[in-house]
């Protein structure tokens, strides 16, 4: 076996589809023993790559955008999609049947401070038709903080990745109102990334092998199974919730089978940080990502 290193920006059941690369034995039935890793909070994972100390990283397009907003070339290539969808929720306080967008006008809502969360809950606002400025946040940090902060009983609503919400239903704490994705529409929104030295390697055309078949497990599998399968990577959470989240998330249509990067997909991307303010200039597909390695 070949030891293989992943390193996770966030980990989440959003993410299924790299943490089934190991849940479902795909990579070592590629010859692969993976080890895995979440980056600490406030580091890119792509730091991992530079350093050596990973080999894949589940990241985001945007990532590319910092350094070449700077005029640098990316250290890290993006050669395979995760999700082509936002995969983040808002969960309210009490069920609304006919929640619509709109409410959260002058309401406080516990979000992310900055980065792709909330570009992409900012964009979703604006396809929505409401005024971002109008909502009082609320940012206490990281997942984790924002997950205690609305158990504590800060905000009206919560803007969190599966399955945390799931989570705050089955507790009572919480019901979940709208999915950030269906405001988006496709995107890129996660990928993996690597180094171009890398994807020339033996081990990255394994890998591919090994996440081709695990992108096909994802669709055609049902929720109950992957979750049991991934349970172990999730020991706060219970199985039914995870199983929940997973289905939901099939259901989303983020877990598409093909591997690749559409164009129009990053296209989206380019859309969501340029009306963000986030862009110096549309940059080329070929700037960012590179097609995945060849599988054999």
């Amino acid at each position: 076996m070949e030891k293989i290193s992943l390193q996770f920006t966030l980990f989440s059941a959003f993410y299924s589809p790299l943490i089934s690369t190991m849940s479902g034995g795909f990579l070592r039935a590629e010859g692969l023993d993976p080890d895995w890793s979440v980056a600490a909070p406030g580091v890119s994972a792509i730091a991992a790559l530079e350093d050596g100390s990973a080999h894949v990283v589940q990241s985001a397009l945007s990532q590319a955008f910092t350094p070449l907003n700077e005029g640098k070339t990316p250290s890290a290539v993006h050669f395979a999609q995760v999700n082509e969808m936002d995969g983040f929720f808002l969960t309210a306080r009490e069920a609304d049947h006919d929640f619509t967008w709109d409410k959260l006008e002058g309401a406080e809502v516990v979000m992310f401070k900055g980065g792709q969360p909330r570009a992409m809950f900012r964009y979703a606002c604006h396809k929505a038709g409401i005024d971002f400025e109008k909502i009082k946040p609320i940012t206490p940090g990281g997942a984790a903080e924002i997950d205690r902060a609305f158990r504590d009983g800060q905000g009206l609503y919560v803007q969190q990745q599966g399955p945390f919400p799931q989570q705050l239903q089955a507790d009572g704490v919480g019901q979940i109102v709208a999915q950030v994705g269906r405001q988006i529409g496709p995107c890129g929104f996660s990928s993996l990334a690597a180094t171009r030295d890398w994807l020339e390697t033996d081990m990255a055309r394994a890998f591919i092998r090994a996440y081709r078949k695990t992108r096909t497990y994802m669709n055609e599998t049902s929720a109950a199974e992957i979750a049991k399968a991934e349970k172990p990577y999730f020991p706060a959470i219970d199985e039914q919730v995870l199983a929940d989240c997973i289905s939901t998330y099939q259901q989303l249509g983020c877990w598409t089978p093909h591997v690749e990067i559409t164009r129009p997909a990053f296209e989206a991307t380019l859309d969501v940080f340029e009306y963000n303010g986030l862009l110096n200039e549309r940059y080329r597909y070929d700037q960012v990502c590179a097609a995945p390695p060849a599988a054999d």
